[in-house]
Formats: C-alpha cells, sequence, structure tokens
C-alpha cells in the first residue's frame, strides 16, 4: 500500500479549494465581478480625480514659477497647465490600462529562454 505524503495531501487540498472557489462563482446572481473588494470602484474614482488635479496643480505651479522668474506671465503657466493635463491623462491612461509607472510601460513577458543556460516556459530540464 502506498504511503500518503505531503504532496499528495497538497494535491488534494489544491483540488478542494479550487472547486469551493468555482462553486462561490456559481452562486453569486448577476454574473458581476465579485472578486474586488467592496468601495473599490470609488477608489478607483478617486484616484483618477487625484490624478488629474494634481497633475494640473504641478504645472500650473511650475508655470507661475517659472513666469515669476523669467517674467514672461502667463505664457508658461498656459504651456505647463497643459503639460500638467496631459500628463494627467497619461496616468490614468496608464492606470487604466494597468502599465503602472515602470519607464517604457509594460514589458513583454519572456517566451523562451533569454541567456544560455536559462530555460524558457515549455522546456524541460
Amino acid at each position: 500500500m502506498r504511503e500518503r505524503g505531503p504532496v499528495d495531501d497538497l494535491e488534494k487540498l489544491d483540488a478542494r479549494l479550487r472547486q469551493a472557489a468555482e462553486g462561490a462563482r456559481q452562486k453569486v446572481p448577476g454574473g458581476l465581478n465579485h472578486d474586488r473588494p467592496p468601495g473599490s470602484a470609488l477608489g478607483l474614482a478617486l484616484r483618477v480625480g487625484v490624478e488629474l488635479v494634481s497633475a494640473l496643480a504641478v504645472g500650473l505651479a511650475i508655470g507661475w514659477l517659472l513666469d515669476a522668474w523669467l517674467g514672461t506671465r502667463p505664457w508658461l503657466m498656459l504651456v505647463f497647465i497643459l503639460l500638467g493635463g496631459a500628463a494627467g491623462i497619461l496616468n490614468v491612461y496608464r492606470m487604466a490600462r494597468g502599465f503602472g509607472y515602470a519607464v517604457g510601460y509594460r514589458q513583454d513577458k519572456p517566451t523562451g529562454p533569454q541567456r544560455p543556460g536559462d530555460q524558457g516556459p515549455g522546456i524541460e530540464g
């Protein structure tokens, strides 16, 4: 008779957890996405508002300070308000698409070996 090891127990536990999660998803009426915690839509809306307002405020402040220093009122303030608005819209776009704030946006996931000796997905060692 074969003894049960910790791997067998973990596999059975994993199968039971998947079955319970699937059953819980099927019981949710209306087919709405209930994976998110309550209030996340409000949090997202507040984040969008803060991103836009703060970018405009920073653009306004930089433009106002440069105008006061260089004596070019109101031109630099107008330019930097537009740049701040564009930066705010770009930040909201990045947030909505899930890019985050990483330089170069999102990187593609590697599909194979990157260096000699590396093993890519699907390659057995």
